[in-house]
């Protein structure tokens, strides 16, 4: 490593990262097709697409609108399937120079098990990723919104994972529901009976803070939502202060008391934008909407923690972990 990989390098529940620039899911491909515009040996981690048990052609067109300050997507878990990526994909992770973290999603805890214990069979993943934002069909909610379903679905994950890692991407909690998120993140980490994991935690490894956020757009002329789906997520610049309190109360009440790591997800953009989530918490930081808008922009933002880190007079980004003064 140089210096400022030295500088920059970011341990997430013992995988160790170059940088804490990670690629987020469903916003760089299958697997490594952003190698193509994007040099992959110089962001920490690449995100796989959510891979659930079968394939799905997602839902129709449009299913990503440009918003405000934002994005708008529907994409509805569009993927290979299980079966595909693991003839397919799973043999070519070990030659992606960086580190792959697995996405993962279902409709019931069973889709989750199966998916993440084949996923967690493949030596080279670095870590598996749960997307709880999917519909549970036996409750009709959100497996991340109801404290008791994640801690549910997180033990039987884990039970299904005894030797990967394994992080858990929780939904920003919607106005109107009686849980916080300190509540989401405790049930993500204390879930399952017996420790599991390979750090000895007995659920989640990591928290990834946070999804989309719930949202609309309607077409005043037609009178129709603009999405197909008629509601779909924002994500992008928009959501970023959503993102950074979310991360900030999760580090703050739950996390820096467990030893947690947090990767923080909303709407980063730009060096400070990233800044601002390790801040209040965040050990690593994933970009989605921004690769739309450029594909190199994490190299930009990596660029810019390195001199960042530099100026603040620390000797790594992990000094800076939740080092908001605060009062």
């Amino acid at each position: 490593m140089n210096g400022g990989d030295t500088m920059l390098a970011t341990d997430c529940a013992g995988l160790r990262l170059r940088n804490p620039v990670m690629l987020a899911a469903g916003t760089a491909g299958t697997l490594d097709e952003m190698g193509d515009v994007l040099d992959l040996t110089r962001v920490g981690a690449v995100v796989t697409k959510s891979i659930t048990p079968l394939p799905r052609e997602g839902n129709a067109t449009w299913r990503i609108l440009e918003s405000k300050a934002g994005m708008l997507n529907a994409i509805g878990l569009a993927n290979v399937g299980l079966d595909e990526f693991e003839a397919h994909i799973a043999p070519r992770i070990a030659g992606v120079p960086t580190a792959v973290v697995v996405s993962v999603a279902g409709f019931s805890v069973e889709d989750y098990v199966r998916v993440a214990g084949t996923v967690g069979e493949v030596e080279a993943v670095a870590a598996v990723e749960v997307n709880v934002s999917c519909p549970n069909v036996r409750h009709g909610t959100e497996f991340g919104s109801d404290p008791r379903l994640l801690r549910e679905l997180v033990g039987a994950v884990r039970g299904a994972l005894p030797r990967t890692r394994l992080f858990v991407k929780l939904s920003p909690v919607a106005i109107g529901t009686p849980h916080g998120i300190a509540d989401l993140a405790r049930a993500a980490i204390e879930a399952g009976a017996q420790p599991g994991g390979p750090n000895g935690r007995p659920g989640a490894d990591a928290l990834t803070i946070a999804n989309t956020v719930p949202a609309m757009a309607i077409d005043v002329a037609t009178r129709r939502p603009r999405l197909a789906n008629a509601t779909g997520g924002l994500s992008g610049p928009a959501v970023h202060p959503i993102a950074v309190k979310l991360v900030y109360d999760a580090y703050r009440l739950v996390c820096r008391g467990t030893g947690t790591p947090i990767i923080g997800c909303g709407g980063v953009q730009t060096w400070e934008d990233a800044a601002e989530l390790i801040l209040a918490g965040a050990s690593a930081v994933q970009m989605g909407t921004a690769l739309f808008a450029d594909p190199r922009s994490p190299l930009r933002v990596a660029r810019g923690l390195e001199r960042w880190v530099r100026r603040q007079g620390a000797g790594s980004v992990g000094e800076l972990v939740g080092g908001v003064a605060v009062g």
